[in-house]
C-alpha cells in the first residue's frame, strides 16, 4: 500500500501570529480522508511570529513530539520543567494523565519554525513525562525514538520508532521495514525519491507491505522517518 500525502494538499490555518500546515486533519481543518498513519495522528508545520506562541493548555494520553527547524521554542509545564529548545533539537512530551504547558518564540527578531507531531500512545494514563536531546547531523539514518529508549533514543509509550535521515546531493541509503509495521516519510527540506516516488519540502509517503525502503537525494535533504504499529 502507498498513501501519497502532497504538501499542497495541507490544510492551512492563520491565526496572525501563528501560520500552520496540518498534514492530517486538525483543529478548524477537518478531511475525514486524511486523519493521520497508523496512531500517527498530527504533523503540524508552525511558523510562530517573534514573541509569539502557545499559552498554557492542557494535554491527556497523547505522545507529543516537536522538532525545531529555525528558531527556538521557549517551554514550562505542570511538571516543573523550564527549557529552551533550539533548532536541531528534539522534544518529547508523554501527557499521560495529565500536563499543561506553554510553548513561546522568545525571540523578538526571528521567527520559530518547528513541526508538532503527536502520536497516539499504546497505554492510557501513564504518568507525564518530559524529553530533551539533541541527536546530531551525522548522514544516513539517525534513531530518534523507540519504545525502549534504547541507544540513547527517547523513549514513547508506543509500539513506534521515528528516524532523522540526512543526505547530501545523489547519496543513496536504505532501510528494511521491520515485519507488520506500516513506515511513514515525511520530508523537512529538499528534495528526495522514495522507493521511486518524487518527494520535496513538505510532502509525505507512508508504505506498508514493502520489504524495503530506498532513498535516493536529489539535493541537501532532512526527512523523517516513522515506524508505526
Amino acid at each position: 500500500m502507498v498513501y501519497l500525502r502532497r504538501s499542497h494538499e495541507h490544510g492551512p490555518s492563520d491565526l496572525g501570529w501563528l501560520q500552520s500546515r496540518h498534514t492530517f486533519s486538525f483543529g478548524n481543518y477537518y478531511d475525514p480522508d486524511h486523519m493521520g498513519v497508523s496512531v500517527l495522528r498530527v504533523i503540524n508545520d508552525d511558523q510562530v511570529r517573534p514573541g509569539a506562541g502557545f499559552a498554557t493548555h492542557s494535554h491527556q494520553d497523547m505522545e507529543i513530539i516537536s522538532y525545531v527547524k529555525q528558531g527556538a521554542i521557549e517551554h514550562k509545564d505542570s511538571m516543573g520543567n523550564v527549557e529552551v529548545l533550539p533548532a536541531g533539537e528534539f522534544q518529547l512530551m508523554s501527557a499521560g494523565t495529565g500536563v499543561t504547558h506553554s510553548e513561546y518564540n522568545p525571540s523578538d527578531r526571528q521567527a520559530l519554525s518547528f513541526l508538532q507531531i503527536w502520536i497516539q500512545p499504546a497505554v492510557m494514563g501513564v504518568t507525564p513525562g518530559y524529553q530533551q536531546k539533541p541527536f546530531g547531523v551525522n548522514k544516513g539514518l539517525t534513531p530518534i525514538v523507540s519504545p525502549d529508549g534504547r541507544d540513547g533514543t527517547l523513549r514513547i509509550h508506543q509500539d513506534a520508532y521515528l528516524y532523522q535521515l540526512r543526505l547530501d546531493p545523489g547519496q543513496v541509503d536504505q532501510y528494511r521495514l521491520v515485519a507488520g509495521l506500516t513506515s511513514y516519510v515525511h520530508v523537512i527540506s529538499g528534495r528526495l525519491s522514495v522507493n521511486e516516488y518524487s518527494l520535496e519540502a513538505g510532502d509525505g509517503i507512508g508504505l506498508s507491505d514493502v520489504a524495503m525502503i530506498q532513498f535516493d537525494a536529489q539535493d541537501n535533504t532532512e526527512a523523517l522517518l516513522f515506524d508505526l504499529p
